[in-house]
């Protein structure tokens, strides 16, 4: 009998562990990442997280000096999260950026015993999972993160979505996910677990954009696309920048943006893209200009 409930803990001990690692799995084929200047940047299912680990003593107020930037206080820093049984300070804001989008950021603080401390945030938009930024803090923790899901600083090719793109050298991160081509357009993209999921983050990005000051949305069409071989529509919408106020839109030169917003299902995930593009960037043919049309295709 004993044997046998030994062989079952066993059993069970090893179903546990291998759901574990799948789910680890799963996320890791939607997990990117870039490194930078002792910040690390991820972004996966719409959520956009950073690390960075600090040498100072793990104490409040080493926490206000060096992360001003959160406009934290000490009052902030009051409770724990009890659940990953690590020494640590947790705080949780809230911020309405336009009617129905929400904007939540998680702050955790890690004690790194004789090492200092790990400051980890999540960011995203009307979604926020406890148990998923639990399960990436400890992943974090334990150095867990697979080397490969980061990408190079310096930009040669991109991994888009499991595929490899060569953009060459003129290219640039404008952040995690983030590729701006001089000229070619700029695009950003996440990759989910679900369509569902990949259809609101683009929805809560085009509220967003329609929420900023500075310009103004001139017009919204739905248009037929090819987007990484799947036919889909995406939204098209001008953005009309009001004079050259705009750091952005002084610095390229043009007045108006072309947004396109997909989401759509991509191998084995679904990704969320907005790309974009000036009215004085070079187009082809197509209707795109380069970078764009290495992902989509306009369907006359």
């Amino acid at each position: 009998m004993k044997r046998q409930l030994a062989i079952i803990t066993t059993l069970l001990v090893f179903i546990c562990s291998s759901s574990v690692g799948q789910d680890n799995s799963s996320l890791f084929s939607r997990l990117q990442a870039i490194s930078n200047s002792g910040t690390d940047f991820f972004n996966v299912d719409g959520i956009e997280i950073t690390s960075q680990s600090i040498s100072s003593d793990f104490s409040k107020k080493s926490i206000l000096k060096k992360f001003k930037k959160y406009s934290i206080n000490e009052n902030d820093l009051t409770s724990s999260d009890t659940l990953l049984n690590l020494a640590n300070y947790y705080v949780s804001k809230t911020k309405e950026i336009c009617p129905g989008t929400i904007q939540h950021a998680s702050y955790y603080f890690i004690d790194n015993p004789g090492k200092g401390f790990t400051a980890i945030t999540f960011v995203s938009f009307n979604k926020k999972d406890r148990n998923f930024e639990r399960n990436f803090v400890k992943l974090l923790y334990t150095d867990s993160i697979p080397k490969t899901v980061y990408e190079p600083l310096q930009i040669d090719s991109i991994n888009f979505a499991g595929r490899k793109i060569a953009l060459g050298s003129s290219c640039k991160w404008m952040g995690i996910n983030n590729v701006q081509c001089p000229s070619y357009g700029q695009m950003n993209w996440s990759v989910h677990k679900t369509l569902e999921d990949a259809i609101s983050t683009v929805e809560n990005q085009f509220n967003v954009i329609n929420a900023k000051k500075g310009g103004k949305i001139v017009s919204v069409d739905t248009v037929n696309v090819i987007f990484e071989s799947s036919e889909t529509t995406a939204k098209k919408v001008i953005y009309d920048f009001k004079g050259v106020t705009s750091l952005l839109a002084g610095m390229s030169g043009g007045k108006t943006l072309t947004i396109y917003f997909v989401a759509a299902p991509v191998k084995q995930n679904f990704v969320s893209c907005i790309m974009s593009f000036w009215n004085n960037d070079s187009v082809n043919p197509g209707g795109l200009p380069p970078l764009l049309e290495r992902v989509m295709k306009l369907r006359q």
